[in-house]
Formats: C-alpha cells, sequence, structure tokens
C-alpha cells in the first residue's frame, strides 16, 4: 500500500473551479493514423511499464494519514484514450482551440488521473496525441511516464508490425480494494509498531501527535505552493483567473539557440529567458503599459542532473529571474539575465547547450511535473515569496521517436496556470526543434498572440545581433 507524498497531496488540494494541477503535451505525428483498436493494443501491452496509470488515489478514512495508490477494479482503457477530429482545415487554430478546451477540463478523481485524446485531422496530412497527466500521478515516478512508454527509438522496417512487440498480452490483474477498515489499520501501523512492546506502548502515547504531524508535513507542501502564487502588487499579468484557458506555442531550431549563446555569451536558458521577456515587453506595450525600468518575476525550474545519471530523483532545482522588461534591446536583456543566473548558486545553475542536447527517452509531462515540485520546494523557507510567472525548460531526446511506425514531427508542452498567474511558458526540445507552449487565461488574456510574437520577434532579433558580431 503506497501513499501519495505530501506534495502531491498539496497538488490535489490546491485545485478548484480555477486552478487544475495537470501537465500535458501535445505530440504531432506523421500520416495516416491509425486504426483506434491499434493504438489501445499498442498502449495496454506497455501500461506495465507504467502502472500508475491503472491506479486511482483512494483516501483514509478520518483523515489519519495520506491518500494511498489503489488500483482501479474497474479501469477501462478506452475511458482514457478517446478521440477527436479538427474541424475544417484543421490547422494551427483549429488544434490550439481543441488542445485549451481539453486542458481546461479537471480529471475525474474516481478514475486513474490522466487522459489522451486522439486528434485526426491535423493539417489534413498528420495527427497528434493531447496528453493530459496529474501532477500527483508523475510524483516519484521516473521512467514509468507513458508518452516514454508507447514511443519507439527505432523506426520497424517495412511491412513489419509496428510497435506493439512482446508483451502485448498483458497479464494484469486489478488488486481488490482494502476496505476502510484495512486503511485505517494500516494507518495507524504507520505509527505504532507492533512488534516491539516498549515502541507499541510510546507509539500509543505519542500517537495523537504523530497524526497532528502527518497532517503539518502535507499543510507544510500545501503552504508552500500557496507562496509560489501570492499576488504581487501591480501589472495586469496576474491577477483572477477563470475556469477557461488560451494556448499557443513558438518553436525554433535548438541550433540557433545554441548559435545565440555561444555568439552573445549566457546559456541555452538564458537565451530562452531573453526570447519570454521580449515576449512580456511587446505584450505590455501593445497594452499601454509603461515598461521603463519594470521586471517581471519568474520562477525557473533547471536540470541539475549530471551527464550519464539515469534517475530524476532530487536532480531538479530552481531560480528566480528578474526579467528585464524595461530593457529596450534583447541584447542588454541577455546579459541581464546571464548575471543573474551566473551569481546563482552551483546546484541551481540553468540547463547548458551540452546537457540540454544529450538528454534522451524523457517525455515533457514528467519533466514538467518535476520542474513545478521544483519550485514548491523553492518556495519553502523564502519569504516574503511571490512570482509572476513560470518558465519550465524540460531537455527531451535528440534523436526522432515513432509511435506504429510513424515519426513523432513536433512536441509541445502544457503547463498549469495557477492563481494569480496569468501566464506561464513551458520550453522543450526535441529532435532539434525548441519549442515554448504558451499557456493563458481565457478572460484577462486574449491578445495571447502579442506575447508569442514577441518570443519569435526576441529570438529573430538576438539571430540578427548573432549575425552582426560574426560578420565585424
Amino acid at each position: 500500500m503506497e501513499r501519495l507524498a505530501p506534495l502531491d497531496v498539496s497538488f490535489l488540494a490546491l485545485e478548484d473551479d480555477v486552478n487544475h494541477m495537470h501537465v500535458g503535451s501535445i505530440a504531432v505525428f506523421a500520416g495516416p493514423a491509425p486504426a483506434q483498436a491499434e493504438l489501445l493494443a499498442l498502449i495496454e501491452s506497455r501500461l506495465d511499464q507504467a502502472p500508475r496509470h491503472r491506479q486511482r488515489v483512494r483516501s483514509v478514512p478520518f483523515g489519519t494519514a495520506r491518500p494511498v495508490w489503489e488500483d482501479d477494479v474497474h479501469f477501462k482503457l478506452d475511458h482514457h484514450v478517446r478521440r477527436t477530429a479538427l474541424p475544417a482545415p484543421g490547422g494551427i487554430d483549429e488544434l490550439r482551440a481543441m488542445v485549451a478546451r481539453v486542458m481546461a477540463q479537471p480529471l475525474d478523481r474516481a478514475r486513474p488521473l490522466w487522459e489522451l485524446w486522439i486528434v485526426d485531422g491535423v493539417d489534413g496530412e498528420h495527427w497528434a496525441i493531447v496528453g493530459k497527466f496529474h501532477h500527483a500521478l508523475l510524483g516519484g515516478m521516473p521512467g514509468a511516464e507513458l508518452f516514454t512508454a508507447i514511443l519507439d527509438a527505432t523506426q520497424p522496417p517495412s511491412g513489419a508490425a509496428a510497435g506493439i512487440g512482446e508483451g502485448a498480452a498483458t497479464t494484469w490483474q486489478a488488486r481488490e480494494p482494502a476496505t476502510d477498515l484495512a486503511l485505517l489499520r494500516n494507518a495507524l501501523g504507520d505509527l505504532v509498531r507492533p512488534d516491539d512492546p516498549i515502541a507499541t506502548i510510546r507509539g500509543a502515547v505519542t500517537l495523537p501527535l504523530r497524526i497532528v504531524g502527518q497532517t503539518l508535513e502535507t499543510a507544510r507542501a500545501l503552504t508552500s505552493l500557496a507562496g509560489l502564487v501570492r499576488p504581487r502588487p501591480g501589472g495586469h499579468i496576474t491577477g483572477a483567473i477563470g475556469p477557461h484557458r488560451r494556448y499557443g506555442w513558438a518553436q525554433t531550431p535548438l541550433d540557433d539557440v545554441v548559435r545565440i549563446k555561444d555568439v552573445l555569451g549566457g546559456t541555452v536558458n538564458d537565451v530562452i529567458l531573453t526570447a519570454v521577456t521580449t515576449g512580456f515587453r511587446d505584450l505590455l506595450l501593445a497594452r499601454g503599459q509603461e515598461v521603463a525600468g519594470r521586471t517581471v518575476k519568474a520562477m525557473v525550474p533547471v536540470s541539475v542532473r549530471n551527464e550519464g545519471e539515469r534517475s530524476w530523483r532530487n536532480r531538479v532545482s530552481a531560480v528566480i529571474a528578474e526579467l528585464p522588461v524595461g530593457a529596450e534591446d534583447p541584447a542588454t536583456a541577455l546579459a541581464s539575465i546571464s548575471a543573474q543566473l551566473a551569481d546563482a548558486h552551483p546546484s541551481s545553475q540553468s540547463v547548458a547547450a551540452d546537457t540540454l542536447t544529450s538528454l534522451a527517452g524523457f517525455a515533457p509531462p514528467m519533466l514538467l511535473g518535476l520542474g513545478m515540485r521544483a519550485a514548491a520546494r523553492l518556495v519553502r523557507g523564502t519569504e516574503p515569496f511571490a512570482v509572476d510567472t513560470v518558465v519550465t525548460n524540460s531537455p527531451g531526446p535528440q534523436m526522432p521517436r515513432y509511435l506504429l511506425g510513424r515519426e513523432l514531427l513536433h512536441t509541445f508542452p502544457y503547463a498549469p496556470l495557477a492563481t494569480p498567474m496569468r501566464i506561464v511558458v513551458a520550453v522543450f526540445s526535441y529532435a532539434g526543434e525548441l519549442t515554448f507552449g504558451v499557456t493563458a487565461d481565457w478572460d484577462s488574456v486574449p491578445d495571447i498572440e502579442d506575447f508569442i510574437a514577441g518570443i519569435e520577434g526576441g529570438l529573430m532579433e538576438l539571430q540578427f545581433l548573432a549575425d552582426q558580431v560574426e560578420t565585424a
């Protein structure tokens, strides 16, 4: 019987009708799209590699302990793997609108906390998978994320059966759910050891305090997340949010970003943050707001994984960056951001280009979840603490991936909003491409395209500056 970690419980507790704690990704594949039965067979054959995706959250009576993971005895794969089609013409606008609608809906707490939406009719020749995963589902499960399990590193030979292979006939059987009495007994047993009489007596005396301790542990995690989203005075990029979302993306070759940092200095992450800075600057200027001397406070989860390391446990940290939206040119902004992050503790340094381009085999939802956990850890002991936005940067595989023989062409990450943040940015690298996934509140950010155009324009300006330096 495995309990949810305190931070996982806090992600569940933070959810309400406007704050939804799921991350996601949009994967666009070469066509033609496979049949639904073929997709279901593939996913069924690989679910043993992601066992949590057949489990749901079960509360413990009287709140005597944190909830537990429990097999869903009514698990139906086709409830989680759904199919839809874009309306004509099936372009970028239609796909972005579909993603925003799906992500604005909470996951069903009575079932395993994930969904895959198979999307037909993308640009007429492609198809997509929109993945949606709760933070709690991804906690503490490195390597067990579903996208990692269903993607292959090689394309099968022409005419060969693609993707299903060994293990297609799963032998999984749901374990019978525990009774409330068993859950309660197990919870108390975690606090009192019955095989040690002295410890039993001592445990009986201290049991109420230890139950309180369990509660406080979860409360501390919840408080840390609440601190992350404490409102800051002034500005229209933070404030109340509604239940609906807007979503869009920008994309650029990773080599261009690497060249910018090689010529102008800093790291890949510094260049990313500079582009986001330009996005905020252009958005604020388009709204007629004053930007001189202004900064946007961004929480930046970063990888501190060593080369060759396979585990992601405790290998993600975070820094705070003051994005200088008052800077009139991106070179000044880049220098400011580079100086800030260079002064950070070595264990919290941004992802360098060589690390970013050498990682493989990890999918965006898992990495986004790790980034948000780093944010919550950073908040603890940081007072006062508030941020205007979150900018995640997750490295992905640089060699192509395949699903049922179809090549994965693009991957766009999705990060959730949390009051009072109205715009957050998730960045992901895959197969030589860097993508910026932008999530925004529907009601307060009708001008999301100004922000996205600012990111793209900032990258173009940095490339122009790099060209000037190289030709000087």
